[in-house]
């Protein structure tokens, strides 16, 4: 309802008053009636920008309309912040990845499966064992590897994949070898002469070569 109709209903209540020498808060109470009923056969949502509280007779009227309106634009705005965020993470995390997969001569592919299978890029992840960030650097491994942040994902991702590439020349470039071995240790593979028959490990290396395969 724009507000010249508003105008116009006041008008002859205005004039009325004053000629017939009745209260003009009696029409006051009457009009706010008359609004009332309008914005709510209209609905506040009608208007075509934001209404003012001008609009109504009694700024407190419109108290719980702007704030509701506040507060649904404000999770509104967060929403689309996070979201923002995590995009920028994702490409952040994209970017380490390609960097260290050239650096080191891994397939970035490779390293995002594993990265997917052990974190669920989650640089804060920490495993019941102890394996921290991105990659689950052990806290061995991590000063193996010269990691003194395993929780930064620069660090985590260039340890990860510098112990990743270890593992595929000792096993010669096998892969599945050398994930088990990520997994559950090089040692183990050799005792085993294969993948261990650890259950974590048997389920480990299939699902990482699914997601690999499905990055080629």
């Amino acid at each position: 309802m724009a507000i010249s109709p508003l105008l116009q209903l006041m008008s002859p209540i205005t004039n009325l008053s004053s000629s017939s020498g009745i209260h003009p808060s009696s029409y006051v109470s009457a009009f706010q009636n008359v609004l009332d009923e309008e914005l709510t056969t209209n609905n506040a949502a009608s208007f075509d920008s934001q209404p003012s509280e001008s609009l109504f007779l009694h700024p407190e009227a419109a108290s719980p309309y702007f704030q509701t309106h506040h507060t649904e634009s404000f999770a509104q705005t967060s929403s689309v912040t996070n979201q923002a965020d995590k995009h920028s993470n994702q490409n952040e995390v994209a970017s380490l990845i390609e960097s260290a997969g050239n650096k080191y001569g891994v397939d970035p592919r490779l390293i995002h499966a594993v990265i997917k299978q052990e974190s669920g890029f989650d640089p804060n992840a920490k495993s019941h064992a102890g394996a921290m960030g991105l990659m689950q650097l052990m806290p061995g491994t991590a000063r193996y590897l010269n990691v003194e942040d395993p929780y930064n994902p620069s660090q985590n991702i260039e340890g990860g994949t510098r112990y990743l590439k270890d593992m595929l020349e000792r096993f010669n470039g096998d892969t599945s070898l050398a994930l088990a071995a990520y997994n559950a240790g090089p040692g183990n593979v050799d005792r085993f002469n294969g993948i261990p028959p650890f259950k974590e490990t048997q389920n480990y290396v299939p699902a990482v070569m699914n997601t690999y395969q499905s990055l080629i």
